[in-house]
């Protein structure tokens, strides 16, 4: 089996590695397009259990809104329109006939979505609408990377309708939460969270918040994003309803959504230079049982002791015994680490006769003898385990690599050699953020609510200013 590239000699072909060698995408025919295998479509699965369950728990069901919109919806929303020239994907004919008005590929679905509301919203007794969808995208991508950026994608996408803007601001922050929450104990990934800079906001959005993971290469990736985008496309879309005064007023409304990216970030996150490192509550198998058979051993034994260990672990964890007779256990072993599942049990001639089996954690590697009737409930313990050290380790990664400057040299200087989340004081004004970026490639990744107060900028020496994260990002 090929090695896979060491991350402090080529992080970016590590991460590629990973992906293809753990069967998780390939590249399509069609630019910037994946195919998502097996083992990384049952990651995205285990994300979406998650997720839906989140979303319903807060009282949101799911819609689906078709694929192809009508041209000039999209022009209906200035900001909007613009916020995807370059990326939209456009149909102008069928066959040979050339349609009456194109069709763009949908890149999000906000306009679509808004035409429907006019229909289905005239009073206040219909609000809230709290829908989401799970559905592709298509937004054509110049620089394609597997999960990170595809021209085509999975993801959810929420739209809510809502009397109030205090109702839908309580709604954005709300799904804003949900998915800090879904970061950092599903995927054990923690994440800056808070608002955005005008410059980096949704297109269309009045507010855009964002959480912000660390990858273990100093860059920022965003994983999910909720926004307040106000009346704009209720006066787009002309969407009003009746208040309980009996008055017309236009609707307010959320968007939100998080995708495939995630899996992304889940190689990012935890992985080393053997393959991937899943968290346990995302992988697809939680134990995997490799029986060592030997030509002088009493092997029916061994694969029955395997297969009885499986069926002790079947109603608390997803187990595979991995029994094929066509590649050695060493094969085994190293196939299994570079897909990350989190336990491997293995059961040779030896572990029989002590009536043990041997347990490995993909994490540490850890190795140990444990007696087979208390495997199940050791197991399970490790798994929970595991899921804690994930997070506590890539929490002190975070941690290690958030840093204050003072001075823009300064800032410079460590955004150039150290990388990570460099925390600086801005004064708010857009041409200095512009300047930062057109400079260093660092942007502002989000605005936390609580933001160490400065006496002046790093760039133009005025003030007030707020201390902000800025970092180089995905």
């Amino acid at each position: 089996m090929a090695k896979i590239a060491k991350r402090s000699e080529d992080y970016s072909q590590w991460y590629l590695d990973i992906v293809m060698r753990a069967e998780m995408a390939d590249y399509a025919p069609v630019r910037g397009c994946m195919v998502i295998r097996p083992w990384g479509y049952a990651i995205w699965e285990r994300m979406q259990r998650a997720l839906d369950d989140m979303f319903k728990a807060t009282g949101h069901q799911n819609v689906y809104f078709p694929l192809l919109i009508p041209q000039s919806f999209l022009e209906k929303e200035a900001e909007h329109i613009e916020g995807f020239a370059l990326e939209c994907v456009t149909v102008t004919r069928v066959g040979k006939e050339p349609l009456e008005e194109p069709l763009v590929l949908r890149p999000t679905s906000e306009t679509i979505v808004w035409a429907m509301y006019k229909k289905w919203i005239q009073s206040w007794r219909d609000l809230p609408l709290l829908y989401n969808q799970w559905a592709n995208v298509v937004r054509w991508e110049m620089r394609p990377r597997l999960f990170l950026r595809t021209t085509e994608f999975l993801w959810q996408e929420g739209h809510t309708a809502h009397a109030t803007a205090e109702e839908a601001i309580e709604e954005a922050e709300r799904i804003l939460e949900v998915y800090r929450t879904f970061a950092q104990e599903w995927m054990a990934m923690p994440v800056l969270s808070g608002r955005k800079t005008d410059a980096e906001r949704f297109a269309g959005a009045e507010t855009t918040y964002a959480i912000e993971g660390l990858m273990q290469d100093g860059k920022a990736l965003q994983a999910g994003t909720s926004h307040y985008l106000g009346q704009n496309f209720a006066k787009a879309f002309d969407v009003q309803f009746q208040n309980r005064d009996g008055d017309l007023q236009y609707v307010y409304a959320t968007s939100w959504g998080v995708s495939t990216r995630l899996v992304g970030a889940l190689v990012m996150s935890h992985s080393d230079d053997d393959g991937l490192v899943l968290p346990p509550k995302l992988a697809p198998i939680h134990v995997v049982i490799v029986p060592i058979l030997k030509a002088e051993a009493d092997n029916a034994a061994i694969l029955a002791a395997a297969h009885r260990a499986a069926e002790s672990f079947a109603e608390a964890v997803e187990v595979k015994v991995d029994d094929r007779d066509n590649v050695s256990p060493g094969w085994k072993f190293n196939e299994w680490e570079l897909k990350g599942v989190p336990v491997r049990i293995e059961i040779g001639p030896k572990d029989l006769a002590k009536g043990q089996v041997v347990v490995v954690r993909r994490d540490t590697g850890r190795k140990t003898p444990i007696a087979q009737e208390e495997a199940t409930a050791r197991v399970q313990a490790i798994l929970e385990e595991m899921q804690g050290s994930l997070f506590a380790k890539a929490k002190e990664r975070l941690d290690a690599n958030c840093r204050n400057a003072d001075s823009y040299d300064q800032f410079k200087h460590t955004i150039e050699e150290v990388g990570g989340f460099v925390f600086a004081p801005w004064c708010g004004r857009p041409e200095c953020e512009a300047q930062v970026s057109d400079e260093t490639k660092a942007t502002i990744r989000c605005l936390p609510d609580e933001a160490e107060a400065c006496p002046a900028c790093m760039v133009c020496g005025n003030g007030p200013a707020r201390r902000v994260p800025f970092a180089r990002a995905y």
